[in-house]
């Protein structure tokens, strides 16, 4: 069956409402793109949804998809204790991905079982299940290898989903440069508005080429948190006759947050 949603979202806590508080307002332009997002992703009757994503554990040399049978997400992180969220996996597709490469000739795969997931998954999900309580769930983390075998790794994913007779939504989750302003959690740097400028007009002209070949250097200077999920994202819809619509862009917290949903044409 064919991929039927595919967006790239970021992952900033004060989404919550019980986080954001009055900062709610600060991030509207991200929250008004998710709430349009939801009801597209809502549309597409997905039965499975794709979660590419950084996380605290990044393996050097694998990737790393979350076998665990459920989910949690918490924000305790952020000193909310109240709000938590279940989510069940499709462990029936994660294990036909590991099978579609037992050898490890093509990608390496690393499959761990943690049940709590990071508020890079749990944001996006969070934003966007909100009328899909039953969604499983795929979770991916990118790794340490290089561009080109995270690109590899998305169309090895492409390439088992479509052996699946299920509808999956395919989203990367990806915060801009971290060194936007001066308090920004990163600092300031220059770099870090040259990231988000270049890879914003990058993805809205769908240039893949470019994003995939993206200097190293100016996106580690940047403070970017996400790039290696897109590269991995871009590569899953590297044959898909879709077309990036850019629904939003700020940076209200020295972050910066894109939302872009890849329309079928």
């Amino acid at each position: 069956m064919p991929i039927v949603f595919s967006a790239i979202v970021p992952h900033p806590p004060v989404l919550v409402p019980e986080i954001g508080k009055d900062n709610l307002e600060k991030i509207a332009k991200t929250a008004d793109a998710l709430v349009e997002l939801e009801q597209a992703l809502y549309a597409a009757k997905p039965e499975s949804l794709v979660v590419i994503a950084p996380s605290e554990k990044i393996l050097d040399d694998a990737f790393n998809i979350n076998f665990n049978p459920s989910y949690t997400a918490t924000f305790k992180k952020f000193g909310d204790f109240t709000v938590e969220f279940k989510y069940r996996s499709d462990y029936l597709t994660i294990q036909e991905i590991r099978a579609g490469d037992e050898s490890h000739t093509q990608v390496p795969i690393v499959l761990t079982s943690e049940e709590e997931l990071g508020h890079e998954f749990s944001v996006p999900l969070f934003a966007l299940t909100s009328h899909l309580k039953d969604l499983p769930v795929i979770p991916i983390t990118y790794s340490k290898l290089d561009a080109a075998q995270h690109f590899a790794f998305g169309q090895f994913l492409h390439r088992e989903l479509s052996k699946i007779d299920k509808r999956f939504a395919v989203i990367a989750s990806a915060d801009l440069s971290n060194k936007l302003t001066k308090d920004a959690p990163g600092g300031f740097s220059e770099k870090g508005v040259l990231y988000d400028r270049t890879i914003t007009k990058l993805l809205e002209d769908h240039d893949v080429q470019k994003i995939v070949s993206f200097d190293e250097a100016l996106a580690q200077e940047s403070g970017e948190y996400g790039l290696r999920a897109i590269q991995i994202f871009l590569g899953v819809i590297a044959t898909l006759n879709v077309a990036p619509k850019v629904l939003s862009y700020e940076a209200p917290f020295g972050v910066g947050y894109v939302v872009v949903n890849y329309e079928f044409k």
